[in-house]
């Protein structure tokens, strides 16, 4: 009479997290990927308009998102190149790299809601149409860009957090070109037959001595 044991199988075991090792590197991929490229666009967008008055009319101004803050964009690319990184690396290397992955789009949110609602872009542009440095942006308003941007940061804390915790399942660029420290078998030099010119020339071009012992 047979037994039924609730021990997994290790078969079943290492099925398991190979099949969650592809599925979290193909999300962490798409989300990185994704994060990186929405977060560049929302920063070249307009995220606030208003007006300065230049000689008694009123001078439309807008500041983008790069004009407002560098830092989405900057932290985007950073964390596009972890994205990149973290299969070039391995062990604990993988680990500080998907931490600076989750730490970049962790920034980019930050970054992109603490900009939302920045005006001194903006007066920054109307002391200069205006030429009065005490002059403000007047008709202030906000788009929605930088939500946008922020929702790129998510992606890339996502994908950070996925590589945190799937990413030892994850393959690496260099592991076929890595030596395993197995020593390999020496190849052995074919038998010269002094009776066989062929086998003489071949052993001169290798740089053997065929008359030797």
């Amino acid at each position: 009479m047979g037994y039924v044991t609730a021990v997994p199988h290790p078969r079943s075991q290492a099925s398991g997290s190979a099949r969650a090792g592809r599925l979290s590197l193909a999300v962490a991929l798409l989300c990185g990927a994704l994060g990186a490229a929405v977060a560049l666009l929302a920063t070249r967008q307009s995220w606030s308009e208003g007006t300065a008055t230049v000689a008694g009319g009123a001078f439309p101004l807008t500041a983008t998102g790069s004009d407002v803050t560098g830092v989405p964009a900057a932290l985007a690319i950073v964390g596009l190149a972890a994205l990149v990184a973290v299969f070039a690396v391995r062990r604990s290397g993988r680990v500080v790299v998907a931490a600076l992955l989750a730490l970049s789009g962790a920034g980019t949110v930050a970054a992109a809601l603490l900009g939302a609602s920045d005006s001194s872009a903006l007066d920054e542009k109307a002391a200069e149409a205006s030429g009065d440095t005490s002059a403000s942006v007047a008709a202030l308003s906000h788009t929605a860009w930088p939500y946008v941007a922020a929702v790129g940061g998510v992606l890339l804390l996502l994908a950070g957090l996925l590589a945190l915790r799937y990413g030892r399942l994850w393959p690496a660029m260099s592991g076929r070109y890595e030596r395993d420290g197995t020593p390999r078998p020496r190849r052995k030099a074919p038998v010269v037959d002094p009776d066989r010119p062929e086998d003489l020339w071949k052993a001169l071009d290798r740089g053997e001595d065929p008359t030797g012992a």
